[in-house]
């Protein structure tokens, strides 16, 4: 008899293994954090302390987040239909002169809460007061890499960029056996971040062995300035910084060409593609389809809800990969299941973390979600994974475990209390609100 602590049964496994393995009529064992056992349930007996019915629909590994700045989920629709820099210098890096760590920390659980009920279960944050996302993101059940905001202006939370430094660093000791939260440094830009704030970053994480993940050329207006400013392209400047390298993650790259991606798959950088917020910025739409082609890692993410306006990895794939179709009029180009390895397997390459979560594998984290195909628009259901790019949406998902730990079932969040974080969440709108429109 096979014991184990949880097992999932009664579905089609998607596992995004290198085989693609798909397990029609499926069980997924789970010991502790572990997945233990994967296989087609041929009625051998079964002793689980917990038994979850998949009710016919899709078992698959929980969605990736690569990018995204948790908190800002209070800003949602504070400021939209505005240019880039418009929207950060008029707008969002005022209203952030009036966050603390409070705000953080609940916007942080409402995020949680958002992505949780849509089928994440690892994101990748950058923002402000950190150690207080990291609180609310341990809370919620939720894997995460995360760091702290580098800038050369003062931030209002460790002041000028020396103690944003010693931040950092003691977030990365502080969190380094985590099970579930690991740090990374993260510079802002090349537009907010001067050289030597650039090469002190990079010191840093190589000394820790952690990622540095630094929006990269996002916009025009962002090229040119580097251009006007550094004589270079933005990553041609990166370069001659001797930056680049595996540890880079690099966000956005909306504005390059052949010879900048060449040099980014040379130099084994990852990159994370946020189709939606580009989009909506008007920044232009990243060379994903190329990217790929050229071997580089390539994941998705939602950036944050003030720019997208939600965090919803179902939408960001299904937009994906219609907009790259359009882009290369082409119809093939990034199919589906391409698109979900971007938001599987291939978004755990892109932060590195490929090794423990990220497929449905023996000795795997148990990162697992449930879809529930039972609904009019997944009904009939020849391609599951069409349906998930094209016709699912978040709240399709009604299990889901993160690190062997169930944080909901049947679509009941079981780490938040979602109504009190709402009620605080709006409360502190309020005071958003009032302060910006005393400045106009």
């Amino acid at each position: 008899m096979r014991s184990f602590d949880m097992i999932i049964k009664n579905g089609t496994i998607l596992t995004m293994d290198p085989a693609n393995t798909v397990i029609t009529n499926g069980i997924v064992g789970i010991n502790g954090e572990l997945i233990s056992f994967i296989g087609k349930d041929d009625g051998a007996s079964i002793n689980a302390r917990k038994v979850i019915d998949a009710k016919n629909g899709l078992i698959l590994p929980g969605l990736i987040n690569g990018h995204t700045h948790s908190a800002m989920t209070l800003f949602r629709g504070l400021a939209d239909d505005l240019p880039l820099m418009e929207w950060l210098n008029d707008h969002i890096f005022p209203a952030e002169s009036r966050i603390n760590s409070d705000f953080v920390y609940t916007g942080t659980l409402l995020a949680c809460a958002e992505m949780i009920l849509s089928g994440t279960t690892t994101f990748c944050d950058m923002y402000l007061f950190e150690a207080d996302a990291a609180r609310a993101c341990r809370e919620a059940g939720m894997r995460a890499l995360m760091g702290e905001v580098l800038y050369d202006f003062n931030s209002p939370n460790y002041g000028p960029i020396e103690k944003g430094f010693v931040y950092t660093e003691a977030l990365i000791e502080k969190w380094i056996d985590d099970p579930l939260l690991s740090m990374a440094v993260e510079p802002h830009s090349l537009f907010t971040c001067s050289p030597d704030l650039l090469i002190a970053a990079n010191e840093l994480s190589l000394k820790h062995r952690v990622p540095l993940i630094i929006h990269l050329a996002e916009t025009e207006e962002e090229t040119t300035y580097v251009e006007k400013i550094y004589g270079k392209r933005p990553v041609r400047h990166l370069d001659s910084l001797g930056i680049l390298g595996p540890h880079v993650i690099a966000c956005h790259c909306v504005h390059l060409n052949s010879e900048e991606i060449n040099i980014l798959s040379e130099k084994g950088v990852k990159v994370i593609h946020n189709p939606e917020s580009n989009m909506k910025l008007a920044s232009g739409i990243a060379p994903v389809h190329e990217m790929i082609s050229k071997g580089i890692a390539v994941g998705i993410g939602t950036d944050g809800c003030a720019s997208n306006n939600d965090l919803d990895l179902f939408s960001e794939m299904d937009t994906a990969a219609k907009l790259h179709k359009i882009k290369e009029m082409d119809t093939t180009v990034m199919d589906a299941g391409t698109v979900l390895k971007m938001a599987t397997i291939e978004g755990t390459r892109a932060l590195g973390i490929d090794k423990i979560t990220g497929s449905i594998e023996a000795g795997k984290r148990a990162d697992i979600i449930v879809v529930d195909t039972n609904k009019p628009h997944l009904t009939p259901m020849y391609n599951p994974y069409s349906h998930l790019v094209y016709s699912a949406k978040g709240s399709d998902v009604f299990y889901s475990i993160i690190n062997g730990r169930l944080v909901m079932s049947e679509r009941r969040l079981l780490t938040i209390d979602l109504d009190d974080i709402m009620e605080k969440a709006t409360a502190i709108s309020r005071d958003i609100a009032s302060y910006l429109k005393s400045k106009k």
